[in-house]
């Protein structure tokens, strides 16, 4: 498989360089300072689990700067610049949870043994670094510390701090209308650890593809080879089909093959054969959306020897594009799951422009559970408020507020899952851009 990857990283090198199908980007920079971008984001996070079934409940409350720092190119045919992105912060109150991923944990002792997570958490910590990126026409190489947003190799933005990940990756859009890249990354920061490498990712390639075939069809395909854990391949397809009365239908289709490797950490597997075990999952979702209103309706399957894994294989905490995702995934090992969901933006029933309500239930069912039961199951109702400040000194700043009442059958949960939550999450973020 390693020599396809190799081949494949080739080929979109060369069409890269190769194609000049549309005006070039490189040829219209204005400069490394003149195209220079600079922002820190302001953001205090609240995460409470309040946990049944004698488990202890967990909160973390804290603030932090996201700083993140973009350089023009240089002029030329090939153009040169840097970027910086790291975050600091601090904790509010004691705050000595784990399992939230909110805040780092010093090493200690548990049960005479050293171990991550058993000491105090951090007061006050900082993490980030630095990247250099070229760009020849339309393609830009970058490496070093990045925040990456790809189906099979996607950072953790959903705590207080983004997951970083250390090395290279090409993006080209030589063709018009299709954007292709390659990678590979050799460090993997989860957002609740200091240390650089903390998920010690060995290496992880990457590849893909995504076409827009019109405005109103688009299609993508990405790779992943995480040396050691697994192999994954994703596959999407959405479309939109516009209607009368500026209303319109959206079809998508995603899904995910895995094959895991004998090193690879997973849960909810149905065999032994540490060598044998994969899985295929995908969803298919449409959403009809009217005015102020947009209604979703969604099924999703997994099918295979294991639940569907990710974030502990150091193949990014936030990697499952698939919609019945909140608090839990439904992910289980032979899992179907049903979602019906609702939106409804309050701007455009001229109300509050900026405020905006989501409401889900999800039901998934059949879930095996090895040695227990081949039907156990979970649900979840899910709310979620966000308002955006429109306009004035405050404009784009951001209230958050979302709730998961999630329950499992007890094989389930016996099965080292999420267990019985009550979940609320409050997310303030202050946006200051600096240039």
């Amino acid at each position: 498989m390693l020599n396809a990857q190799k081949l494949t990283l080739a080929v979109l090198i060369s069409a890269a360089i190769i194609s000049s199908a549309q005006a070039s980007e490189q040829s219209e920079a204005k400069g490394f300072v003149e195209d220079a971008n600079g922002s820190i984001l302001f953001r205090t996070g609240y995460i409470s689990r309040d946990k049944k079934n004698g488990v202890d409940d967990t909160s973390s409350f804290a603030q932090t700067a996201i700083v993140n720092i973009d350089s023009g190119f240089t002029p030329g045919i090939v153009g040169f610049g840097v970027g910086v992105v790291g975050d600091g912060s601090f904790k509010i109150g004691e705050n000595n949870n784990a399992g939230n991923n909110m805040i780092p944990r010093e090493t200690g002792l548990k049960d005479g043994k050293l171990t991550k997570g058993a000491g105090d958490s951090y007061d006050h910590w900082a993490r980030g670094g630095g990247n250099v990126k070229a760009r020849f026409s339309n393609t830009t190489v970058r490496y070093g510390t990045q925040v990456l947003d790809l189906p099979v190799l996607a950072s953790n933005t959903a705590r207080l701090v983004p997951e970083y990940f250390t090395g290279t990756l090409l993006t080209s859009h030589e063709i018009k209308d299709l954007e292709v890249i390659a990678g590979k990354f050799t460090k993997n920061q989860y957002s609740d650890q200091v240390s650089t490498d903390g998920r010690h990712l060995d290496r992880a390639i990457v590849w893909g593809a995504k076409y827009k075939f019109d405005d109103n069809l688009n299609a993508s395909y990405y790779g992943l080879d995480s040396k050691d854990k697994l192999e994954r391949h994703y596959l999407n397809v959405n479309y939109k089909q516009p209607l009368a009365n500026d209303s319109s239908l959206t079809y998508d289709f995603s899904g995910y093959h895995t094959k895991f490797d004998e090193g690879a950490s997973t849960y909810s597997q149905t065999t032994d054969d540490l060598s044998n075990r994969k899985n295929n999952i995908w969803a298919i979702s449409t959403a009809y959306n009217t005015g102020p209103h947009n209604i979703m309706v969604a099924y999703q399957q997994n099918s295979g020897n294991v639940g569907y894994d990710y974030g502990e294989n150091a193949d990014g905490g936030q990697s499952i594009y698939l919609p019945n995702s909140y608090l839990s995934d439904f992910i289980g090992n032979d899992e179907k799951s049903a979602q019906i969901q609702y939106s409804l933006d309050f701007g455009k029933l001229g109300v509050l422009p900026g405020l905006n309500w989501t409401t889900a239930f999800v039901y998934g069912w059949d879930i095996k559970v090895k040695g227990l039961t081949d039907d156990a199951e979970e649900h979840e109702f899910f709310n979620q408020v966000k308002y955006t400040v429109q306009s004035g000194f405050a404009k784009d700043a951001s209230l958050r507020i979302r709730n998961s009442y999630y329950r499992a059958s007890d094989a389930y949960q016996s099965n080292a899952y999420i267990g019985d939550t009550n979940e609320w999450r409050l997310f303030l973020d202050i946006p200051v851009k600096l240039f």
